[in-house]
């Protein structure tokens, strides 16, 4: 299972669109400050996520998340999911 997921940023508001196999571990090294895009703007919390079984599709959809169509359906699916954006 593949997830495409989405960081909040809680000192800059800024949000950060990553995919990974592995939530749990990626997530504790996003915290760790081991990811160089996100290691300044600690700390950080998962505000979204949905998975995928097949990888390509994944990745996939985090690209097309990164763009502008894509990052206005997503703060779509987001505040509709939870609220928050």
């Amino acid at each position: 299972m593949y997830k495409v997921y989405v960081l909040k940023s809680l000192k800059d508001g800024n949000l950060y669109i990553g995919c990974t196999s592995n939530l749990e571990k990626r997530i504790l090294e996003h915290q760790r400050g081991r990811v160089f895009a996100t290691k300044s703007r600690l700390p950080l919390q998962l505000i979204y996520s949905e998975g995928y079984s097949d990888k390509y599709e994944a990745y996939q959809m985090e690209r097309f998340y990164k763009t502008a169509k894509g990052k206005k359906i997503l703060k779509g699916k987001i505040t509709n999911h939870s609220g928050i954006v």
